[in-house]
């Protein structure tokens, strides 16, 4: 045959060379209409070969190559080879295609990666057997059952422009090697090389006690199996697929290269197997018997033989015993080879979901359309189950979009007789589905926490199997681990089922699932080959040595945001100030009684509140699927966290030791496990005393580098440990050698940084050396940098680009201008300049925004992570760009060469972090030890003499520089509050001078005292704090804004002082708190005279960089020097506390002998007094319960009880106050909140006076106070009272208390019985009588929630419907609704009644704010609201934070479609889905498909803010029904309570015409609003009303 084209062709084809060349005209301008065939017929076993002669980088994809039945002379050619139907396969990419549907896809090589010069050929054997050939190597079978008569198809698609053919002809020696096939199916097959190691390792095993392998040369050879060529093992992280040909006698190789040796060459086996590779010669390793003849290399499993297979893997171990330990290496497993599909292999059925699509011959279900769609995605096996036969698949594709993922179980139901549901939680028979972390049966929960894994959660690459033993039990296997028993009796014939829902797009099944097995046997031959762990030797040794030592070095499985460096000694998070977590590291080894495990932390970061924890744990790293953290862990773990110890999750001991939160860089941890099994802690040496008993021998070190631990070193004395890294040192060289600048010096380079100016969403940081693009995932432009000067000629300008995101298309842009800085108005991107700017941009030479060439040297947006790009300006005027120090020549000339140049870089698309190169290399700043303490390293501040700093807790717009002593707002207006480190002692300033300021915003900044703890906030920065001061009320603040003076917002005094908004740069601003409780405004020095009165003692400095001031320094230092905390005064009677001022009261006046208080006879009618008056309790109903003092409060003085019993029978809980006039012959009310003079009443989180509020969210919600809590009252010297919780002061809650008053406690509703606590009984948290303040506490006790001693919990669930029978009434409905319980949250406690008693008893107000920015709802009174179940991965706290709060009405019908679909639906009721409307380019919901329609009509949802336009018959039908109990028939309505996301709806008004007002606080002309964004909204409780 002829090796030419046919003439016929394409219309963008131009032959020539003899018909043997083809080219695509204008291959910029068009990718596609490329298509050529051969000119004659293939014969069989004829290679139909081209070669790529030319590329471009402009389009995506490239070469396609087939063939087809289709004759060329009478073709119509369509635009691409995938267009061809009637009998034509195709190889695209990886996939292979018949007539234009994928039929396998991962197959050979993928033909996008091949470049110039590369040779494809396509080849139809004698068998009638597509084949590819891929640089003269055989890819293996494409396609089967071919026609004879066959044309050769190539398309120049994409990035192929140009092939020439080079031949038509058999590949050599292919008649002998199909005759040597035909012989070898015949003949019996060998034992391979695997199975004759494994037999000999387990025949010398059974001699000696312990498995050895017999010489590593030796084993090399018989393990590689071929003489294919493999590449070398390297040092390093990269893992080799195969084994090396050979080991040279004096190899030299570490037991961590040993490791990835055997564990990727297994890994390579069973991954070859799953993807029906016929390639490796291995097999059978867990055959069974000592006769290696009867091992099959081919069996699966050691189980049954399979038939042989063209390299000879065949056999069977049917004689002897099997060593597989896997679930389904029983009798009764699957049958077949490693590469071959039988019959009997699992596979998925035809008939499947409406969206699904089946592939890799039925082993592979895709979902289609995932961006639009999320369910109709069943699929089920092609057969019943077996008994003990595993039936496991592999997660090959997600999608970030939806809520909810996966689900697996087992059905009754023949895939050929069943309707396929929506998903599988609809099936109502015959079902059992493993959902999230429980199990649904039947489409009902059964099971709410069957495994700690939740199937939500997993990832691309995790396996899920399932098996149905021979007893009937069903058990679930996440990635190899059995989860245990799921349901016991499983009928005998079940159908595996998956439902690809949600994120959930793509799987694979998986016929190996002896990875476990396959794991262990790794590691058992690692341990036999590592006698010297870590350390070169001059040949290997297959004896381990008694005499070496046995390193502790980390493992190299590790969490999944840590790595192992260092030869194995050091562990660090590489990307610290991005995650928090995910950063669990274990010993290589388990730890040897009395054997001392330390660390030292060498790096922190101060963006995360928790650091480092640290312990043992009885779990192999090896196969340990590493948690977030190691305390979600919940067995055999003992970690020490803060200053807690937790067994199993679980805190055992809550004050333990030196607190770990508080550690610096330089400070060590340690553990041991002595031969007692105590478990012991060491902080920098210091032993901490026993932890925890029992601790089981062979336990495993655990360092945890969560939250601020960023790196750690193992110490021990085996070698010097590295130095700590230094601020100043900046790493190896980064230059290559051949890069211009390195002629220069180094200090030619060293001044060049980037420019303080730059676009809106740059930052500049590491002194000018990096710059990134923040908010990097929801921003991808206006983030253009330029250097701090001009270039000067010949002189290189090289970045390194050091983190990219795979989100965006396109990526970095870099050239020069001749705009300088200060004149430049940064655009969006640089090519949108229009003047005096050459950018190149991809492959293309821009200047002023226009291309001038394309196809330069280089693709910018090729480029990855750690490669560098360099531009220079020659003497005469020319442009060079340097790729990785190798010049890619002229990018274009005429270049002024007189006139300045500065070096641009814009961070577009997916490039986000680069840093400038230079003799020293870049440094990452994100790692730098900033916050080592003196105690360790000593700080040398870059302000002389300043010793205030400012707390790593701060607004999301903000950004900390200089060690805390600078602040940078680096994006919008607001979101810029920041507070001091510490609280402000009395009299001490708090200066800051104001660097920056941005005239094209107005107000200034703002600046004031808040008894807000910032250790309080969530540890995410991002999440937790207002965007302005003016707007944080969380706690009492005061500040000055302007020239008015606010406390919580509300304005206390106009034009004081100097305005704030007149400060520009330089002027100074300074806060103090004075020893008479006033608040002090300096600025530039001068006292601006009390700006507010009755500020609480324990405060911090609050600034907000508002408005136009965008960078501020601090000026001030501490009046004393700082200790390790700040204490309150104590308010004890022994003496004053230390730090006070010499004017303190209690330290001018005599020392106050306290009065004894006890509770007055006159108290409320439920009421019971005890022990002296001491004690107190409600001995009936829920309310009657007011007690008072016999004595008065004196001022300065404490009054604190105990609450000692709570009853969660009620809701809501005691209040407290004072009085101010005696009590003796006060009538007492039902509850305190009837009283109405003179009284001051703390109920919730709210402060009354004569029971109107004045406050509110001061304090704790009191409601949720537990058992143990200690609350106190104080009236100050100046008259304001204050709370304390467990010795904590609140902060002031009113003022000008009247002398005398009396304390005022309310037991009502769940607090039955509280007590004085008198000096002999302390607080929770205090010593010896002394209250235990504020400073005293640790980080930890105020941070976390989950260490501290004093904070408290919400209360035990309340079962409502033991109070109110209108409640009860509403679930009795919602349960013959027969929803499924996995629908609702667990906790009863969220679920609410709003009847007129309910909502009363509360408190509740009508109306309330909630989002960002917020906004009005109404609460659903007459309504009984049902929470429902959230999934975790929605994060919930932000959307409820952040989301508007709205209603929907539906009717009873739509319910369950709502809930199966986790969002409103437009036909979830007859009024709500109104007219469809027109989808706009923007507003839809995800992305066209590509030939979808440019527009679709697309239902919308109608909202309200208030549940009586929602509730409104025509949106809430009325059904009715028949109580259960009373037997009475009632009418219900029902709607749903949602969290909406703010700009996803318009507010409009009612559609009803209604002309009356609905609500008193919304117009009609907005009370409805009206969204068709899905996604937008999040349900929250089901709402029930019944009539």
């Amino acid at each position: 045959m002829a090796a030419e084209l046919h003439p016929r062709s394409g219309k963008l084809i131009g032959l020539s060379n003899s018909n043997r060349t083809a080219q695509r005209n204008q291959p910029v301008q068009e990718f596609n209409h490329g298509l050529v065939l051969s000119r004659e017929p293939l014969r069989d076993r004829d290679v139909f070969t081209v070669r790529i002669d030319k590329k471009v980088n402009s389009w995506s994809g490239s070469i396609e190559i087939g063939v087809t039945a289709l004759d060329p002379a009478a073709l119509d050619f369509p635009s691409s080879a995938t267009g061809l139907k009637g009998g034509s396969w195709i190889v695209s990419g990886c996939s292979v295609l018949k007539d234009g549907r994928s039929v396998l896809e991962e197959y050979g090589r993928d033909l996008d990666q091949l470049g110039e010069g590369d040779r494809v050929g396509i080849q139809r054997n004698g068998r009638g057997e597509l084949h590819l050939w891929v640089n003269g190597q055989d890819c293996g079978t494409a396609a089967s059952g071919l026609p004879s008569r066959l044309w050769a198809v190539v398309d120049l698609y994409g990035k192929c422009t140009q092939v020439t053919v080079v031949s038509c002809e058999p590949p050599p020696d292919t008649e002998d090697q199909e005759e040597d096939e035909e012989e070898r199916e015949e003949e019996v097959v060998s034992p391979s090389p695997a199975a004759l190691t494994t037999e000999a390792c387990r025949d010398h095993e059974d001699r000696t006690g312990a498995l050895v392998l017999p010489a590593v040369p030796a084993l090399a050879t018989v393990m590689n199996g071929s003489a294919e060529e493999v590449p070398e093992v390297t040092r390093g992280h990269s893992r080799p697929d195969k084994f090396p040909n050979n080991f040279e006698p004096d190899t030299v190789l570490t037991e961590h290269q040993l490791f990835d040796v055997f564990n990727n060459a297994i890994v390579s086996l069973y991954r070859s197997e799953d993807e029906g590779g016929e390639d490796l010669g291995l097999g059978g390793a867990g055959g069974g018997g000592s006769d290696p003849s009867r091992a099959g290399a081919g069996s699966n499993n050691g189980a049954r033989g399979g038939g042989g297979n063209e390299n000879g893997n065949g056999g069977s171990a049917e004689g002897g015993g099997s060593t597989n330990n896997s679930p389904s290496g029983s009798a009764g497993g699957t049958a077949g080879t490693g590469g071959m599909t039988t019959n009997d292999a699992l596979l998925f059925h035809e008939k499947c979901g409406t969206l699904i699509k089946l592939s890799n011959n039925n082993k592979t279900a895709e979902r289609r359309r995932p961006l639009d769609e999320f369910n109709n995605g069943v699929v089920m096996t092609n057969r019943p189950l077996r008994h003990n036969e595993m039936f496991e698949i592999r997660i090959d594709k997600l999608v970030d979009k939806w809520s909810g993922s996966i689900e697996i179980g087992v059905t009754t139901h023949n895939p050929n007789n069943l309707d396929y549901p929506a998903t599988m939680t609809n099936l109502r028979s015959g079902t059992i589905m493993m959902s999230g972390c429980g199990i649904l049966t039947n489409g009902k929960g059964t099971r709410r926490e069957y495994c700690e894994f939740s199937l939500d959660e997993l990832q691309e690459g995790d396996h899920i199997g399932l098996m149905r033993k021979a007893s009937g039990a069903l058990h679930f296997y996440i990635n190899g681990i059995d989860q245990g028993v799921a349901a016991n009796q499983t009928p005998g014939v079940v159908y595996g089922v998956v439902d690809l829902y949600g994120m959930a797009v793509k799987v694979t099944i998986v016929h190996n699932h002896n990875h476990s097995d396959r794991l262990r046997r790794n590691n058992a031959i690692m341990r036999a080959l590592s006698p010297d762990v870590g350390r070169p030797r001059p040949a290997l040794s297959l004896t381990p040595d008694p005499e070496a030592p046995d390193r502790l070095l980390f493992h190299p499985n590790c969490g999944q945001k840590a790595a192992i460096i260092g030869d194995g000694r050091t562990a660090l998070r590489p990307h610290a100030t991005d995650d928090f977590n995910h950063g669990v590291v274990l010993s290589n080894r388990p730890l040897h009684s009395n054997e001392v495990f330390q660390v030292r932390i060498d790096k922190m970061v101060d963006k995360w509140a928790g650091s480092i924890e640290i312990g043992v744990t009885t779990h192999n790293p090896a196969y340990l699927q590493l948690p977030s953290t190691m305390t979600n862990l919940r067995s055999g773990t003992w970690m020490m966290t803060g200053n807690g110890v937790m067994h199993n999750g679980t805190t055992i001991l809550d004050e333990y030791g030196h607190n770990l939160d508080r550690l610096k860089a330089g400070d060590t941890v340690g553990v041991v496990r002595k031969d007692d099994g105590s478990l012991h802690f060491f902080v920098n040496g210091v032993p901490q005393g026993p932890a925890a008993w029992n601790v089981p021998p062979s336990v495993y070190a655990v360092v945890d580098l969560y939250g601020q631990a960023a790196q750690a070193t193992i110490m021990d004395d085996m070698a010097d440990l590295p130095p700590l890294p230094d601020d100043n040192s900046e790493g190896p060289t980064a230059m290559s050698p051949g890069s211009p600048c390195s002629i220069t010096g180094a200090s030619a380079a060293s001044d060049l940084r980037f420019h303080q100016l730059h676009g809106t969403n740059a930052v500049i940081t590491n002194g000018g050396r990096t710059a990134l693009r923040q908010n990097c995932r929801s921003e991808f432009n206006d983030a253009i940098v330029i250097s701090n000067r001009c270039l000067r000629d010949g002189e290189l300008f090289e970045i390194v680009i050091q983190k990219m995101v795979d989100r965006w298309s396109g990526s970095i842009e870099a050239g020069v201008t001749a705009i300088r800085p200060e004149e430049l108005e940064f655009p969006n991107t640089m090519t949108d300049i229009d003047y005096d700017t050459w950018m190149l941009s991809g492959t293309a030479i821009m200047q002023d925004g226009n291309t001038m060439r394309n196809n330069y040297g280089c693709d910018l947006d090729s480029l990855s992570t750690g490669s560098r790009i360099g531009m220079m300006r020659t003497a005469s005027g020319d442009l060079h760009y340097y790729i990785n120090g190798v010049d890619q020549g002229v990018a274009c000339t005429g270049l002024p060469p007189g006139k300045e140049v500065y070096a641009v870089i814009d961070l577009y698309g997916q490039c986000v972090q680069v840093s400038i190169t230079s003799s020293s290399g870049p440094l990452d700043n994100s790692l730098c030890t900033s916050n080592i303490t003196e105690k360790s390293f000593p700080i040398h501040s870059p302000v002389a003499g300043v010793a205030h700093r400012l707390h790593n807790k701060h607004g999301k717009n903000v950004v900390l520089l200089g060690d805390g002593c600078q602040a940078v707002r680096v994006g919008g207006y607001a979101h810029g509050i920041v507070f001091s480190a510490k609280e402000l002692k009395t009299d001490e300033l708090f200066e800051v001078k104001i660097n920056e300021v941005d005239e094209q915003w107005s107000g200034s900044l703002r600046i004031g005292l808040t008894t807000l703890q910032p250790p309080d906030l969530p540890s995410c920065p991002l999440s937790g704090l207002s965007p302005s001061l003016t707007q944080l009320r969380s706690k009492v603040t005061w500040l000055l804004a302007g020239s008015e003076v606010r406390r919580n917002g509300v304005l206390q005094r106009q034009n004081y002082g100097c305005s704030l908004d007149r400060l520009t740069v330089g002027n100074r601003v300074g806060v103090k708190r004075c020893s008479d409780d006033t608040m002090h405004i300096f600025i530039d020095g001068e006292d601006m005279g009390p700006a507010a009165t009755a500020v609480a003692k324990n405060v911090y400095a609050v600034l907000d960089l508002y408005g136009k001031v965008t960078a501020v320094s601090i000026v001030s230092s501490t009046l004393v020097e700082d200790t390790e905390s700040v204490k309150a005064p104590s308010l004890s009677s022994d003496s004053c506390s230390e730090g006070e001022d010499d004017s303190t009261p209690c330290e001018n006046e005599p020392t106050l002998v306290p009065m004894a208080m006890a509770f007055l006879e006159n108290h409320g009618k439920n009421i019971q007094l005890s022990n002296q008056n001491l004690t107190a309790a409600r001995v009936s109903s829920y309310n009657q319960g007011l007690l008072v003092t016999a004595q008065p409060l004196p001022r300065q003085q404490l009054f604190q009880f105990q609450i000692d019993r709570l009853n969660s029978s009620w809701t809501s809980s005691l209040s407290l106050g004072v009085i101010g006039h005696s009590p003796d012959r006060l009538n007492f009310p039902s509850t305190a909140c009837c009283l109405k003079r003179s009284v001051w009443l703390l109920q919730r989180d709210s402060v009354f006076h004569n029971s109107l509020k004045i406050c509110e969210n001061y304090g704790p919600n009191l409601d949720t106070c537990p058992e143990g809590t200690v609350l106190g009252l104080l009236v100050d010297a100046n008259g304001c009272l204050h709370l304390y919780v467990n010795g904590m002061d609140q902060g002031v809650a009113a003022q000008d208390i009247p002398t005398p008053c009396y304390p005022l406690i309310d037991l009502y509703g769940q607090c039955e019985q509280v007590t004085i606590v008198t000096n002999h009984v302390p607080a929770v948290g205090a010593e010896s009588g002394d209250v235990r303040c504020q400073g005293d506490m640790e980080k930890a006790d105020m941070v976390d929630g989950i260490k501290e001693s004093v904070c408290w919990t919400p209360p035990p669930a309340v079962n409502p419907n033991k109070t109110c029978e209108y409640q009860a009434l509403c679930s009795r409905f919602k349960d013959l609704l027969t929803l499924p319980d996995g629908y609702f949250n667990d906790d009863a406690k969220y679920n609410l009644c709003y009847c007129e008693s309910c909502h009363k008893l509360r408190g509740d107000e009508a109306y309330y704010k909630r989002g960002e920015p917020p906004r009005d709802y109404a609460l659903p009174f007459g309504w009984c609201r049902f929470a429902l179940r959230i999934k975790p991965h929605c994060e919930v706290s932000n959307t409820f934070k952040k989301w508007h709060i709205a209603y929907h009405g539906t009717s009873v019908g739509s319910l369950r479609r709502t809930l199966d679909h986790s969002q409103l639906l437009p036909e979830s009721s007859s009024v709500f889905s109104a007219s469809p409307v027109k989808a706009e380019s923007h507003g839809s919901y995800g992305e066209p498909e590509e030939n979808s329609a440019p527009e679709r009509e697309i239902p919308c949802v109608r909202l309200s803010p208030t549940m009586r336009y929602s509730g409104l018959e025509v949106f809430a039908p009325k059904v009715q029904f028949r109580d259960p109990r009373s037997l009475r028939c009632h009418h219900a309505q029902v709607g749903f309570q949602v969290c909406v996301r703010p700009g996803s709806y318009k507010v409009g008004p009612q559609s009803l015409g209604i002309s009356e007002p609905l609500d008193p606080r919304f117009s009609n002309t907005e009370i409805e609003w009206i969204t068709k964004e899905k996604g937008g909204t999040l349900l929250y409780g089901l709402l029930i009303r019944v009539e």
